[in-house]
């Protein structure tokens, strides 16, 4: 059965050009510290309303060691987390969080280097008062991500890969590596100069 951690060596590029652009989280949301870690793990999936972040909270005594947290919020005035619920999380085994929406304390979270993937950082603390449930589908960064979806995070991106295409899409993306690895620049060059001029025939041009 394929795993989340057999996806640990497969970029988000190879993913993106299985997925196409419904499963690639908005540009907004980045690694809100660098070098830009790598973050791969299945979704457990929470809702926050805007000003609140107690469903996030709660999270980070629920999900399995792992998991990548990610919270559809879309609230960019109020923190979801900061440097001590990171470090609980880190601690519990979890690996990451994917947000839409901003954090606190990033020196904190840098420093322990526990990755994060938001839209930024704001110092004001969110209230805790919203009880929703968890696991349910939610949508970060305009996609759609279910519970057990499969997160990967890297410096050019977030991609989701839904949970009922894990094997298909890991089969797919490692025969592209094998190939890519495969070929030299020449090769690759000669190929793409080709499919460039064939298409720029096909189009008219005349240069």
């Amino acid at each position: 059965m394929t795993d989340a951690t057999d996806f640990q060596d497969v970029p988000t590029t190879t993913l993106a050009d299985l997925l196409g652009h419904e499963q690639v989280l908005d540009l907004g949301i980045r690694s809100l510290w660098g070098p830009v870690p790598r973050l791969v793990g299945p979704a457990f999936t929470v809702r926050c309303p805007p000003g609140d972040n107690l469903m996030l909270h709660a999270a980070i005594y629920r999900a399995e060691p792992g998991s990548v947290v990610v919270v559809e919020s879309g609230d960019v005035e109020y923190a979801l987390a900061g440097g001590n619920v990171c470090a609980v999380a880190q601690r519990r085994g979890i690996a990451g969080f994917v947000v839409d929406g901003v954090i606190r304390d990033v020196g904190e979270v840098r420093a322990a280097g526990f990755p994060v993937f938001g839209r930024g950082a704001v110092p004001i603390p969110g209230a805790k008062k919203a009880v929703l449930p968890l696991n349910e589908r939610v949508r970060c960064g305009g996609v759609a991500v279910d519970a057990g979806d499969v997160v990967v995070a890297d410096e050019d991106g977030v991609v989701v890969v839904p949970g009922a295409r894990r094997a298909e899409v890991l089969a797919g993306a490692l025969a592209r590596l094998v190939q890519e690895g495969d070929e030299s620049l020449d090769e690759w060059e000669a190929a793409h100069r080709a499919r460039v001029e064939e298409l720029l025939r096909a189009g008219g041009f005349e240069g």
